[in-house]
């Protein structure tokens, strides 16, 4: 395909940011498996929180895989790309633990840019975008992340 590297850029991280949620949405707590295993930390939070799950990183990593390659990227540079997402969310998720923020809690900007920027910026060269269409590509995600979380959070406070 031939899209605007900004959009794929965008595109990539929608998939592998929102497959971990659409995959709890699917399955509930079936082979959502913590990360940290529960562990907590030196301060007795846990360590990244009970929505860190392995199926999630798993599902996130191999979806990013599959749509890099339908825009025409390598399969490996998308999975690369879902990964560093993960990474990204697993550092803003020990953050917001440090922090005293629940899991799954919202916390606008800490939320989206360490899963934006981190694969945005490391795959920047293989995506071809310029630095203006990296920040474009975060900012569009970045919005489109808000509006769903709000509306995620008022589904769930009813």
């Amino acid at each position: 395909m031939d899209m605007e590297p900004w959009l794929v850029t965008t595109l990539l991280l929608i998939t592998a940011n929102g497959t971990p949620v659409i995959t709890s949405v699917l399955l509930g707590d079936r082979w959502a498996w913590p990360l940290d295993g529960n562990t907590r930390f030196t301060d007795q939070r846990p360590l990244l929180g009970a929505s860190k799950t392995l199926r999630g990183l798993v599902m996130a990593i191999v979806a990013t895989a599959v749509v890099a390659a339908l825009l025409g990227m390598a399969w490996y540079e998308g999975a690369l790309f879902g990964l560093l997402a993960m990474l990204g969310d697993i550092c803003s998720s020990f953050i917001k633990r440090r922090l005293g923020f629940r899991s799954s809690q919202s916390a606008p900007v800490l939320d989206q840019l360490p899963e934006t920027l981190l694969p945005a910026w490391v795959m920047q060269p293989a995506l071809g975008t310029s630095t203006t269409g990296m920040l474009a590509a975060v900012a569009v995600f970045f919005v489109i992340d808000l509006l769903f979380s709000q509306l995620l959070d008022s589904k769930t406070a009813r």
